[in-house]
């Protein structure tokens, strides 16, 4: 029997030809979703430490930023704190690894992700940094007018 003209010849892609052409868009697309991820996980770690950790040592705890991983395994969860004395700071660090099970808990029922992240605290020293920069330009100022 002969072939008719009309019928297309097919075609075989592999898989890993097929991947590599979506790869130059998915790059972007998946550092969009770790922002969402990030932002999302932000907001509700803040809700979470505001109304479901009742642990005093964590009062006064402010969520400054999330960063994920890649494979959004692992968050490191950046905060800062209003009395940045030392054994204050190292109070809400033991108070945050503590209630970081719960936090963790919470943050798998209320997002909805294939695997929840790790979770690690971490100060965030560019508020402090911030600061010094505030107080070193008043200094200078005060010098000037004097």
């Amino acid at each position: 029997m002969a072939r008719s003209a009309i019928t297309p010849k097919t075609t075989y892609t592999s898989a890993s030809k097929r991947a590599g052409s979506r790869s130059t868009g998915g790059n972007s697309q998946m550092k969009h979703r770790i922002g969402r991820v990030e932002t999302q996980i932000q907001r509700e770690v803040d809700d979470i430490l505001l109304k479901d950790v009742n642990d005093p040592r964590v009062k006064g705890v402010t969520i400054t930023g999330v960063k994920l991983t890649g494979d959004l395994q692992h968050a490191t969860i950046f905060y800062s704190i209003l009395d940045d004395a030392p054994d204050k700071v190292e109070a809400a660090q033991t108070g945050l690894d503590k209630a970081s099970g719960l936090i963790r808990r919470e943050v798998g029922q209320r997002i909805r992700l294939f695997k929840v992240p790790e979770i690690e605290f971490a100060q965030d020293k560019s508020v402090q940094y911030g600061a010094r920069i505030d107080q070193l330009i008043n200094e200078v100022r005060r010098n000037n007018l004097e």
